[in-house]
């Protein structure tokens, strides 16, 4: 009998819709806040999501031409088997399973509850109850698992939920893609469009620096480090297209273009939103705001904008919520194909032809990371850790060019060598940056957990497992030679 397997059902506009909504989700709702605080500028936090739109988009050109080579499902796992062999992409592939990947689906689907709480008041247990059950992990910090507990619940039953419906059919998780990812670009226009026509807001807050947040000299560049990383999280699930390219139809062609047509959408959609808020809201109540789309809204068209607002943000949340489902879990999958995950992850649903339970086992382990954390934790965590594999897959281009100078590229990325190049000493300069900068606001006990090395130490959890699923490989190998 023939074995079940994945089919190409992604065009090219679904494929648009994967990078699109992918990226657009809950970063430009709760992350311009914290991002003004740390500046102090509204120019300044305008800036940076430009410019960590550019890098992004240099990231995505660089992984492009790869994909484009190795249209596979697995995305970056396969991508580093051939850049730097088994153990590397091992690690990868745990860490987007342990890490990063989950971890993206929890703190999206986080913000959708927050925002649910615009119209329902959620149950929560008192401070004292919440920091009575407290974790600890040595040398890294502390979480607490009954912090925020009915946003936590409604979060992990969207993750379940869609979950369940990306188990049953891929082809309907994206069409649900496709039709989010309209609404929530049409929602996003009418937004940006409303707040800047409106006449309600000051082009001098557009100028104006805060007046009490204004960092200078070092303290602005550990400002700036802490606030790209806001961005990038906020530009992060660029690269979910990847993970499905043995699904999309005419990869070669539709990967490279659809990562180059979303990123440009989504940096000038972030660009001209952060524009807006800031020309509704001076920069000092866009810092102390907690949802700051709504209270925009609230600005120029009362208490019906905030709630239009805080709607279209669970429509958007939604949507990429979905789209992260429907990708990553693809990577699990593509480890198992290969005998280096747990094998009953590469099973291929016989009747519906999805990767089901690649899918519940990250259903379940994102729940499990929605209870251990808080959105800010979440997004830390999975921005450094990702963004030291981003910088690994740029540099691989040119091991590939070294070690496969004759194979066919149908895509070579735009202005080798120096566009990956520059990405990969960004991403340097940040994770020594975030490391630096994750100590010192522990040190100074403005944060519970440093972020960054709990990523690390997640990933190295993946060293004695690359060897237990090598030995059972190996033995599983011999003995069917000896048969």
């Amino acid at each position: 009998m023939q074995q079940p397997k994945l089919i190409p059902a992604l065009g090219f506009w679904t494929s648009v819709s994967l990078v699109v909504g992918g990226i657009i989700g809950s970063g430009i709702f709760m992350k311009p806040a914290i991002m003004a605080s740390q500046l102090g500028s509204p120019e300044l936090l305008i800036a940076v999501w430009i410019v960590a739109g550019i890098i992004t988009i240099f990231g995505a050109l660089s992984n492009a031409e790869v994909a484009a080579m190795m249209p596979e499902t697995g995305g970056q796992f396969v991508f580093f088997k051939a850049m730097y062999g088994d153990f590397f992409a091992f690690l990868y592939g745990w860490s987007a399973f342990a890490v990063f990947n989950t971890a993206g689906v929890a703190s999206i689907a986080y913000v959708l509850g927050t925002y649910t709480e615009y119209f329902v008041q959620l149950p929560r247990f008192s401070p004292e109850t919440e920091r009575s059950l407290q974790l600890y992990i040595p040398f890294i910090g502390s979480i607490f698992p009954l912090h925020n507990i009915g946003v936590k619940g409604v979060t992990i039953m969207v993750v379940l939920g869609l979950t369940y419906v990306n188990y049953r059919s891929t082809r309907s998780g994206g069409d649900i893609q496709v039709v989010f990812t309209l609404l929530k670009v049409v929602a996003m226009a009418l937004i940006i469009a409303g707040l800047l026509f409106s006449g309600q807001g000051d082009a001098a807050n557009l100028v104006n620096n805060s007046a009490t947040t204004a960092p200078t000299g070092w303290a602005l560049v550990g400002a700036l480090v802490a606030a790209i990383s806001g961005a990038f999280w906020g530009y992060d699930g660029w690269n979910n297209i990847t993970f499905v390219a043995g699904e999309i139809r005419d990869p070669q062609r539709n990967i490279p273009k659809s990562l180059l047509t979303g990123l440009v959408i989504c940096t000038a959609i972030y660009a001209f939103i952060t524009m807006a808020y800031c020309y509704v809201l001076p920069i000092d109540s866009v810092a102390a705001s907690s949802m700051v789309a709504s209270d925009a809204a609230t600005v120029v068209m009362g208490s019906a904008g905030g709630a239009c607002i805080a709607l279209m943000v669970i429509i958007s949340t939604f949507g990429t919520t979905n789209g992260n489902v429907l990708a990553t879990a693809r990577v699990s999958f593509a480890m198992a194909q290969q005998k280096q995950f747990f094998p009953f992850t590469g099973q291929v649903h016989p009747r519906f032809q999805t990767p089901g339970n690649a899918l519940w086992l990250h259903g379940i382990w994102t729940s499990i990371l929605v209870l251990s954390g808080s959105f800010d934790m979440l997004t830390d965590m999975l921005i450094f850790v990702s963004w030291l594999f981003y910088g690994m897959s740029a540099a691989g281009i040119f091991v590939l060019r070294k070690k496969l100078p004759h194979a066919e590229r149908p895509y070579r990325v735009w202005g080798y060598p120096l566009v990956p190049a520059i990405f990969v000493a960004f991403t340097l300069f940040f994770l020594i940056a975030t490391v630096v900068n994750d100590i010192r606001l522990y040190s100074a006990g403005k944060t519970d957990i440093i972020n960054s090395l709990l990523g690390l130490l997640l990933t190295a959890l993946g060293i004695p497992l690359y060897w237990y699923f090598k030995g059972v490989h190996s033995r599983r190998s011999t003995d069917h030679s000896s048969k």
